[in-house]
C-alpha cells in the first residue's frame, strides 16, 4: 500500500527521529512511503489562536501538498483530528468543500492506521520495563482512539503495560493554553505525572508528542525517573535486524 507521510512542523523540528521510526514501522508493514518535502503545517496553531484567515491559507497549502488520492498517515492525533473535524468548518460552502471532506476521510493517526487499515499488531519490538499510556485529548475525543495504541503495546516483548488513574484527563498542554494559562497547565502536568509515577512505570507513552513534550519538561524539572516515548519509537525498538 502506498501512503503519504505527514510530519507535523514541531515533530520535524524537535523530534525527527520519531518520524524516521514511523517510516521504519510502516515499511516493515509493507507500505511504500511517500514524503513531500514541501509540506509544512496543518494550520492548527493559527486556527486555535483565532486567526482563521491565516489558518485557511496554511490549510490550502496542505490541500495542495497532499492532493494525491492516497492515505495520509501522521504521528499526531492532534493534527489528524484537526484536519478531520475543523477543515470542513474553515471551508464550509467553498469550492474545495468536497475535497476537504475527502482528505479528512483518508487522514489517519499512526496507531489507528496500523490496526484499522493494515490489521497488524506485532512488529517484533522489544522494550523491557513497565509502561503506562496517556490518552491525548485529540486522540481520544477527536479521533476516537482508545484501544489501538494499547493493542500495539501489548505485543511489545518485555513491556508490562499498566493503567494510571484518570488516564483520560488532559495533560495540560493544549498548545497556546500552556502559554496563556501557565499555572493551570503546570498543575495539570503535575497531576498527570504523579498518576504515572504511582503505577511504578518507567515509561510514559502516547500518540502525541505535543503532550509528551509538555510532560517531559515537567519531569525534567523535577528530575523524576520517568521517560516519555512516542508509540512509533516503542514499535521500532529492539528489532533484530
Amino acid at each position: 500500500m502506498k501512503i503519504q507521510l505527514f510530519i507535523p512542523c514541531f515533530v520535524d523540528q524537535l523530534y525527527p527521529q520519531t518520524a524516521f521510526n514511523m517510516i521504519r514501522v510502516l515499511e516493515k508493514a509493507g507500505c511504500s512511503v511517500i514524503y513531500n518535502p514541501a509540506q509544512t503545517c496543518c494550520g492548527q496553531p493559527a486556527f486555535n489562536a483565532g486567526y482563521w484567515d491565516d489558518a485557511r491559507d496554511v490549510c490550502k497549502k496542505f490541500l495542495r501538498d497532499f492532493h494525491q488520492d492516497l492515505p495520509i498517515v501522521t504521528p499526531s492525533a492532534s493534527c489528524a483530528g484537526f484536519i478531520r473535524n475543523y477543515y470542513p468548518t474553515l471551508f464550509e460552502n467553498s469550492s474545495v468543500h468536497n475535497e476537504v471532506k475527502a482528505i479528512g476521510s483518508r487522514c489517519f493517526e499512526f496507531s489507528e492506521f496500523l490496526i484499522k487499515k493494515l490489521g497488524i499488531k506485532k512488529f517484533g519490538a522489544q522494550l523491557k520495563g513497565k509502561a503506562t499510556y496517556h490518552d491525548s485529548c485529540a486522540g481520544l475525543r477527536e479521533c476516537k482512539i482508545k484501544n489501538e495504541p494499547r493493542e500495539l503495546l501489548m505485543e511489545v516483548e518485555g513491556l508490562e503495560l499498566v493503567e494510571m488513574t484518570d488516564v483520560e484527563t488532559c495533560c495540560g498542554f493544549g498548545g497556546t493554553f500552556a502559554v496563556k494559562f501557565e499555572a493551570i497547565s503546570i498543575a495539570m502536568a503535575e497531576q498527570k505525572v504523579e498518576h504515572a509515577l504511582a503505577t511504578g512505570a518507567e515509561y510514559l507513552i502516547s500518540t502525541d508528542l505535543s503532550c509528551l513534550m509538555h510532560l517531559q519538561g515537567y519531569i525534567d524539572n523535577k528530575s523524576y525517573n520517568l521517560k516519555t516515548l512516542h508509540l512509533a519509537d516503542v514499535l521500532a525498538s529492539g528489532w533484530n535486524e
